[in-house]
């Protein structure tokens, strides 16, 4: 279907993209929120990771142990959280428009 010069996908049947032309619009905010989703789900449980690791064995007295342990905990979390993440955004992704 034509509209205004822009293809736009067909109304029911299978719903496939008549020639395969769609605005670049919809994917490049999806990859800009994807890229700013992922970059703040990496940076803020490695960050308070370390701050958090830090002020226990301070108080504890054992230098290096929590920092390790909370930053292997925390880059654990953040994979499995990520792997959820890029399951529902390749759903977006292969989504219609």
């Amino acid at each position: 279907m034509n509209i205004g010069g822009m293809e736009r996908p067909v109304e029911g049947g299978d719903k496939k993209r008549p020639s395969g032309k769609v605005s670049n619009h919809y994917y490049v905010t999806l990859a800009l929120r994807i890229a700013a989703d992922f970059g703040i789900s990496i940076a803020v449980p490695a960050v308070a990771a370390t701050f958090l690791g830090t002020w226990l064995d301070t108080r504890f007295g054992t230098d290096p142990l929590f920092l390790i342990i909370c930053l292997v905990a925390a880059f654990t979390l953040t994979a499995l959280w990520l792997y959820k993440k890029a399951k529902k955004y390749a759903v977006m992704y292969n989504k219609e428009v």
